[in-house]
């Protein structure tokens, strides 16, 4: 379900590249306002630019970490090559955001990363290193993007991942309220068609192989029926689904997504675990 762009120097070579590339812009261009031939030539650092960009226009800081006013809103890049930065530097060059212009600079030390308000690891900076990103600005109100399978379970709010050829987010929304930070109903409702995976205290943070999303009831969409449900699955070491019980949401969409879920495939593990499945019908 996810892909780790841990090449993150691979060239678009090959048809199936070609094809992986066009998948990925096009998905983006709703966010970018690209239309589809400008969207076709944009490379896989011009996508994640253009998402990094738009998660940084969606996002509402606090006050206290971004006082009205008109200084710079500092996006900071962990890892990854130099070419990814100067790509997303001149996609933001003369652009604001409210009062605010927005910088990009490559970043490394804790006060450095405390200056940021949205900051973006790439896969190639390791565990390690990004494990240390996230401790340095704990305790402020930064946004957190990552495009690793394990980033979200590590603390991280925003995770990039590919899905069918295309790139998809998925929002840890724990991580979101813990750092102060919201984000807009339009982007979260584009996240919101995917499953979230809650990494709370009654939560582990588990990879899904494969997963159909649940069908929405006939009967609910008659009665107009909306809304989140939540499910608590357990896990075998195997990755297949041992038992789902509901913790919220109405009893139609409920029994819907509990079927589904009891069908879906998790990366195997050390031992069993319990994952909190969050999905969201009638957007």
């Amino acid at each position: 379900m996810r892909h780790n762009f841990a090449n993150d120097d691979a060239t678009f070579e090959s048809p199936s590249r070609a094809g992986w590339r066009i998948g990925i812009t096009l998905a983006v261009a709703v966010l970018c306002g690209l239309n589809a031939g400008q969207a076709q030539s944009a490379n896989e650092y011009q996508v994640k630019a253009a998402y990094v960009y738009n998660f940084a226009k969606s996002a509402v800081w606090p006050n206290r970490s971004l006082p009205d006013g008109s200084s710079a809103l500092l996006i900071g890049v962990v890892g990854g090559d130099d070419e990814f930065v100067d790509i997303l530097k001149k996609m933001i060059t003369g652009k604001s955001i409210g009062t605010h212009p927005i910088l990009a600079e490559r970043v490394s030390t804790e006060d450095e990363l405390k200056s940021c308000r949205l900051i973006f690891l790439r896969s190639s900076a390791g565990r390690k290193h990004t494990q240390a990103a996230i401790s340095a600005v704990a305790s402020a109100s930064v946004l957190l993007v990552g495009e690793d399978e394990g980033f979200l379970g590590e603390g991280g709010m925003i995770n990039l991942f590919l899905k069918n050829g295309t790139v998809r987010f998925e929002v840890d929304r724990s991580s979101l309220d813990r750092a102060n930070i919201h984000l807009s109903p339009e982007l979260l409702a584009l996240a919101n068609t995917e499953r979230e995976l809650s990494n709370g205290p009654a939560g582990e943070w588990r990879r899904l192989k494969a997963g159909p999303p649940p069908e929405y009831p006939e009967l609910a969409q008659k009665m107009n029926i909306k809304g989140a449900v939540q499910v608590e699955a357990s896990v075998r070491r195997d990755g297949s689904v041992k038992e789902v019980k509901v913790i919220g949401g109405h009893p139609l969409l409920a029994d819907a997504l509990v079927k589904a879920v009891r069908r879906w495939q998790y990366a195997p593990a050390a031992k069993d675990s319990v994952v909190i499945v969050r999905f969201v019908f009638g957007q």
